[in-house]
């Protein structure tokens, strides 16, 4: 396709894409789902799993082949718009409390799904025939326990801003472990991919790269209140391209040190300086996200293809990924922070929030399928989980919370001992 054929191909893609993640939202919300979890969804159903299956023409009519280079850097673009504004709205003084509880949660949950991972990839990924066959059983069973090991940040601090959880001991021990959670676990991917090119170059780049950014943002901290000043005696429509332009530069910069521009941009919102104008500026962001981000579950969903999972190993391999991503987030983060100290009323909330994988498992299964490290079947029943782990979120938040009501509104238990959890 041409440049000029490709424009109107991108609007008629952008406007069923944003109607079918409305529709799907709008439903899914009646049952407590946050918008995410629709554009997920929706993402999935307007790709050869539905659309393609029931339409294979109109599929490929609203989405050919060479749009959907467009719709990855569309999404892109929405994704650290978002993220930016996510580490904007981030607070660190509300970690330094929790600090030590969630170190534990998440070395826990890190290091308990990659074992689950590795040891189901090793015990079954060859019978299924789901592995990728020029890629060795190491980088196959090591990316799974990877993506097992993703939490979906940007969902988790969504939930909690939602659900008006910010202010609380289990939503800041969340927002603290999942941030530490998913940068390592980028790292590790990073070292994955190195695995599978035969270098170590990747990771390396992205340790070094990574310790480059801590220092730019270090220096970006302590200069918070110099740049706000300046800020405020500066254009706005100038300050919106200045704002722009290190957003991208950040975003590119992360990309290409391994890292991947959603980190930059979150780094970036963590360390903004806050002054009336730049708070606007912020603001003026944030539709880029709302309006693209669905361009990049879609682009996801056009790689799923859930027929690929009719075997029946391939079925019973996608169950027990479920299963183990679930014992492994939900499961080891409950323990973790019981075993720092924290009541069961904060471990059991702490544990369904860091078990959503959404968004960040998104990406990451886009960079293995990308590099060949997974096979479409592979990327199909990992979205699965991806899925369900991300669903179940917030049906769990609400049964901890109904459970926790009830002592209390019965009158069996003092608010003093139920408190205690």
């Amino acid at each position: 396709m041409s440049p000029t054929e490709l424009g109107p191909a991108f609007f008629l893609a952008a406007v069923a894409i944003l109607a079918a993640c409305r529709l799907v939202s709008r439903v899914l919300g009646r049952f407590g789902q946050p918008p995410v979890v629709g554009e997920m969804l929706a993402g999935v159903l307007l790709g050869p799993s539905l659309l393609g299956a029931l339409l294979p023409g109109v599929e490929n009519h609203l989405f050919p082949h060479e749009l959907r280079p467009v719709l990855y850097v569309a999404g892109q673009i929405g994704l650290v718009a978002f993220m930016f504004h996510v580490g904007w709205d981030f607070r660190v003084d509300r970690l330094r409390s929790v600090a030590r509880a969630a170190a534990m949660v998440s070395a826990t949950g890190v290091l308990v799904p990659v074992g689950l991972g590795v040891a189901l990839v090793v015990a079954a990924g060859e019978r299924t025939g789901i592995l990728a066959g020029n890629v060795s059983m190491t980088v196959s069973a090591l990316f799974v326990g990877v993506a097992l090991a993703v939490t979906a940040f940007p969902m988790l601090a969504r939930i909690i801003d939602e659900r008006g959880l910010a202010g609380t001991r289990h939503g800041s021990l969340s927002l603290g472990a999942g941030a530490v959670d998913d940068v390592v676990a980028w790292v590790l991917l990073a070292g994955v991919l190195s695995l599978a090119h035969g270098s170590a170059g990747l990771v390396s780049k992205a340790v070094l790269g990574g310790l480059g950014l801590v220092l730019v943002m270090a220096v970006v901290l302590r200069t918070q209140g110099r740049i706000a000043r300046l800020a405020e005696r500066t254009a706005p429509d100038h300050l919106f391209w200045i704002v722009a332009g290190a957003l991208f530069v950040v975003a590119w910069y992360a990309d290409v040190i391994g890292l991947y521009a959603v980190f930059g941009a979150f780094s970036l919102g963590v360390v903004f300086p806050r002054s009336p104008r730049l708070d606007r500026t912020v603001r003026t962001l944030n539709p880029v996200g709302t309006l693209f981000v669905p361009l990049f579950f879609t682009y996801s969903g056009l790689n799923t293809d859930f027929t690929l999972l009719g075997s029946g190993r391939v079925l019973l391999f996608t169950a027990a990924c479920v299963l183990f991503a679930v014992a492994g987030k939900f499961g080891a983060c409950w323990f973790a922070a019981r075993a720092a100290g924290e009541p069961n009323r904060v471990a059991l909330r702490v544990g369904a929030l860091m078990n959503a994988r959404g968004l960040m498992q998104l990406v990451a299964l886009n960079l293995g399928l990308e590099a060949g490290i997974v096979t479409r079947a592979m990327f199909s029943a990992l979205i699965v989980v991806a899925l369900v782990t991300t669903t179940m979120t917030t049906p769990l938040l609400t049964l901890i919370e109904r459970r926790d009501r009830a002592p209390r509104e019965s009158g069996l238990l003092p608010v003093a001992a139920a408190e205690v959890g």
